[in-house]
């Protein structure tokens, strides 16, 4: 257990387990999100954390004697941070936690847009490998109707960004995030985003809601669109159906094994694609057949 004092609730990657979460920020700078209810307690208000504490807490880590090889920048979005202070937090990283071999953080695009390609190569070569796309949809409609905030240009100029400074990026889709009305659109415009990006890392779950759906739901409503409702099992297995036939990608590691998901898909795209789709086929014509996960174990 690392020696540091949080503001709970902390959120990182499935595959940041073993990391060390540092806390470099608190909550999300955008946060309006219709569909993310994560930083919406009152102690999750946006607020950086100043480097002499973030400096104070990464001495504690050296300190314990406990060894980490790899650190996640928390909160929802590290990369508001100017350029400046990124550099210093990665430097003290390095100065005081000399074994650690890579950082990483949630992203969203719209911080990169103040941050050249040359100042994330540096961030880069400080230990800044990977970052973590929440990109949700490649469909503007549902962009829009999410208050993402985000387009799918607006996605794919940072991403492109995060290529060009020879980071990895790790990119995430909710299924079933537009409901039965928009779902064709929404995976169709989510794989032309990711075959136009090419990304390191693609990864799904599905959209749910623990603090309830009608703050989201309504965004439909208003524009006019049929009430929403979330996918039934079947209905997540045609959209999944159509994103992997869309997809054409060629060294991306997809992975769909979120607990959320009914069922679980690990391959490389392209090589495993055929092996993926037969896997859906088979789910959404022998459902009994197919290893699904039953709805306790979803862990939703």
């Amino acid at each position: 257990m690392y020696p540091l004092n949080y503001v709970e609730p902390v959120f990182r990657p499935p595959s940041e387990w073993k990391s060390l979460i540092l806390q470099v920020t608190n909550g999300c700078s955008w946060n309006k999100c219709s569909f993310c209810d994560m930083y919406t307690s009152e102690n999750k208000k946006f607020k950086p954390k100043k480097v002499d504490l973030i400096e104070q807490e990464i001495i504690k880590v050296a300190e314990s004697g406990i060894k980490t090889g790899r650190v996640f920048l928390a909160d929802g979005d590290a990369m508001m941070l100017p350029f400046k202070r990124l550099k210093e937090i990665l430097e003290l990283i390095e100065l005081h936690l000399p074994q650690v071999t890579r950082v990483s953080s949630y992203c969203l695009p719209r911080n990169l847009r103040n941050k050249t390609v040359e100042q994330l190569a540096e961030l880069k070569n400080l230990g800044l490998k990977l970052m973590y796309i929440g990109c949700e949809s490649g469909d503007d409609e549902v962009l829009a109707l999410i208050e993402k905030g985000e387009t799918y240009q607006s996605s794919l100029i940072a991403l492109n960004k995060i290529k060009k400074a020879g980071m990895k990026s790790s990119v995430m889709i909710l299924n079933g995030l537009g409901g039965p009305e928009l779902s064709r659109q929404h995976a169709i415009n989510s794989a032309k985003l990711m075959n136009e990006a090419q990304p390191h890392f693609l990864s799904t779950l599905v959209v749910s809601f623990p603090l309830g759906e009608v703050r989201f739901a309504e965004k439909f409503t208003q524009a006019s669109l049929k009430p929403f409702r979330q996918l039934t099992q079947q209905e997540l297995f045609s959209e999944m159906e159509v994103l992997l036939s869309e997809l054409d990608l060629e060294t991306t590691i997809f992975r769909s094994d979120h607990a959320s998901n009914y069922l679980v898909l690990k391959g490389v795209l392209g090589n495993d694609k055929a092996a993926l789709l037969g896997q859906v086929r088979h789910a959404l014509q022998q459902p009994s057949d197919a290893n699904l996960r039953q709805e306790w174990q979803r862990g939703l």
